[in-house]
């Protein structure tokens, strides 16, 4: 099993629905020099949404996934009321932005190395599983949102007094007008 990792900022967050949008993977090399083709991912949905890559551990599922020429933008949502107290406490780990990292599970169907470089460029693979997880390989794989963010007028201010101290705060404002002109 091989594994890709990036990291996602939470846009929005859903209480009753419990939707997360994110980047699952881009054409960027990641940290250890791999690039994943998004057009080369052969998947069918819905894909399990996994914490931390347990999977003995499914949070919930990916239920759309846009394939283009830069990355996979999906959205998917965090299962409700299934009285699994690692669920439970996976979905508040993202509401509080303790975890950002989206991280692709995958089988390798075709390559090439890449030169002067141990990364490989994967130009066809499997995609069986998504995971939320606290640190990531590829930067750009991120949440771009948690829905109830866009509803809470008071998140929002306190968010955007912030953009100006913390750069990643900067880049998730960026990415949420990026996807909503989408």
């Amino acid at each position: 099993m091989k594994k890709a990792y990036g990291f996602f900022d939470v846009k929005a967050v859903d209480e009753d629905k419990r939707i997360i949008t994110g980047v699952a993977s881009t054409i960027t090399p990641d940290r250890v020099e791999d690039i994943m083709e998004p057009g080369g991912a052969k998947f069918k949905l819905p894909l399990p949404l996994l914490s931390q890559h347990d999977h003995e551990s499914p949070i919930g599922e990916i239920t759309e996934a846009e394939v283009t020429a830069k990355g996979i933008l999906v959205e998917g949502h965090i299962s409700k009321d299934t009285g699994l107290d690692y669920v439970e406490r996976a979905w508040k780990q993202l509401k509080a932005r303790l975890v950002k990292g989206l991280s692709i599970g995958y089988r390798i169907l075709e390559y090439t190395h890449i030169k002067d470089s141990y990364g490989l460029h994967v130009k066809e693979w499997e995609w069986y599983e998504l995971s939320a997880v606290t640190v990531a390989a590829n930067a750009e794989c991120t949440i771009t949102s948690i829905k109830a963010y866009d509803q809470d007028a008071e998140l929002r201010s306190r968010v955007a007094a912030m953009s100006g101290v913390h750069p990643e705060i900067e880049r998730a404002l960026a990415l949420q007008k990026l996807l909503k002109a989408k």
